[in-house]
């Protein structure tokens, strides 16, 4: 997948979600009190380093919005911009081709890490991204680099599963 410009590409999965309700997915699954919390030390952390993007886009799912609204919130980005292309089995690809700069995508998995997977030319699975786990790509000339792979766990200072 080419990129027309060069692109700072932050993929971010939305933090830990109420249960699904008879076991199937439903759009508006929020964000337990833990996900949350996790979701904004992890933010924090990253802010903290230096990161942040121009341009915020989320899927419409409540749990990606109010992951992205926590982002916001904690200054990593100045703008949120929710599109249907960034819901589960959405068109996630549509909207790289046309970025440039430095944007963040908040979604689901495993359509971000089947992103990742395609812009880096990796069979799909070979990434997997936990909630509130972080891909970053660089992205110039049609080809791109894996910058970070960053479990929350590895962010906060712990190995817990999320």
């Amino acid at each position: 997948m080419p990129a027309s410009n060069s692109v700072e590409l932050l993929l971010l999965r939305h933090g830990i979600a109420e249960e699904r309700p008879g076991g199937l997915d439903h759009p508006d699954r929020a964000l337990t009190a833990r996900g949350r919390q996790r979701t904004r030390a992890v933010i924090d952390a990253l802010v903290s380093r230096g990161l942040c993007v121009d341009r915020l886009i989320t899927s419409p799912y409540r749990r990606a919005l109010e992951t992205a609204q926590i982002a916001c919130d904690a200054g990593l980005s100045p703008q949120l911009e929710p599109h249907p292309r960034l819901q589960p089995g959405g068109a996630a690809a549509s909207l790289v081709q046309a970025l440039s700069g430095r944007v963040g995508l908040v979604g689901h998995e495993p359509d971000l890490s089947d992103l990742a997977c395609s812009l880096l030319g990796l069979v799909p699975g070979s990434l997997a991204l936990r909630k509130a786990g972080v891909i970053q790509l660089q992205g110039s000339g049609g080809s791109w680099q894996l910058q970070a792979l960053l479990r929350p766990g590895l962010l906060l200072g712990s190995d817990a599963p999320a």
